[in-house]
């Protein structure tokens, strides 16, 4: 039977000379990364909602008129298809926005954190979390998967 080493492979290891202090740091800069990224996928999903609702609006349409309420058909026609959701933007001018500044200006320094002060090594907060919860010895508690 081969020897599995028991914890975290290289990549997941405090490289010597970090700190608790400056692990704690790159672990909240991470989970902050991973909240952003969370509402990053929230502002896709409304990017698509949005767009999916204009495009529904084509048939509202065309059911006021059937219906007689050709007033109504041209308003929604004239004042809401193809309208802005905030001044001068669609979403996906929202969504390029975001990208390019708020998130990428995130990611860029997460991952420099990362590179300057770890060796460029994620999530060792939580391989470290790991470490310290797990039942060593105990199947579905190991600390990698088997080779």
């Amino acid at each position: 039977m081969a020897h599995v080493e028991d914890g975290p492979d290289a990549a997941h290891q405090r490289p010597a000379g970090v700190d608790d202090a400056t692990v704690r740091a790159l672990g909240k800069l991470s989970e902050a990364l991973e909240t952003v990224e969370r509402a990053r996928g929230h502002l896709y999903s409304v990017h698509q909602l949005i767009g999916h609702a204009d495009l529904m609006l084509d048939e509202a349409v065309e059911l006021f008129r059937a219906a007689g309420h050709s007033g109504f058909a041209d308003r929604i026609g004239r004042e809401l298809i193809g309208r802005n959701v905030i001044a001068g933007r669609w979403t996906f001018q929202i969504v390029e926005d975001f990208d390019d500044g708020y998130y990428g200006t995130f990611r860029t320094l997460e991952t420099q954190a990362r590179d300057e002060l770890a060796g460029g090594r994620r999530h060792l907060y939580e391989a470290e979390m790991k470490e310290r919860r797990r039942t060593r010895g105990l199947p579905g508690h190991e600390a990698r998967p088997a080779c």
